[in-house]
């Protein structure tokens, strides 16, 4: 398995991992899937690569795209679920659910708070819904809870 940029080729890959992203608890339904169309969720790829904090990497395997984790600066203005602050970008992942629970995500978040170290970033966020077995990846890895709602968490880390 290789991990590597997002090609400007391969967005529709982005898309499709934007829809995965999306935490169903089990036993429910999917969401329709032109939910990632409501701007609370499309602000998290629409205009993809507009300056620097835009950074996507895809894990590959047998020429085949499994995963993919991207960060993207959303500011006051247009706030993320996982908005900290303006300083610090936000993280999206998803890795295809046959790849799952396979040290995928660790090594997604691994090389992309490397890529963010490399243009003087200091922290990352992101946002869990608290069911979500990814949550505990995330703690492992030292993100630690800076808000919390009813169902979701807020999570930062610093990276340099």
């Amino acid at each position: 398995m290789t991990i590597r940029k997002l090609n400007k080729t391969e967005l529709s890959f982005l898309t499709d991992m934007l829809y995965e992203a999306i935490f169903v608890p089990e036993g429910h339904d999917p969401l329709p899937r032109k939910i990632i169309k409501d701007k609370s969720l499309s602000k998290y790829i629409e205009k993809w690569g507009k300056d620097k904090f835009d950074i996507a990497l895809v894990m590959e395997s047998n020429n085949q795209l499994v995963g993919a984790i991207w960060g993207r600066l959303l500011t006051d203005e247009n706030k993320g679920f996982g908005y900290v602050d303006n300083r610090t970008p936000e993280l999206s992942m998803a890795v295809k659910p046959e790849y799952r629970n396979h040290g995928i995500g660790t090594k997604l978040m691994n090389k992309i708070a490397s890529e963010y170290q490399k243009i003087g970033v200091e922290c990352l966020s992101l946002s869990v819904d608290k069911a979500n077995h990814a949550s505990n990846l995330y703690k492992r890895i030292g993100y630690e809870i800076v808000e919390e709602t009813e169902t979701a968490w807020t999570m930062k880390k610093r990276i340099k």
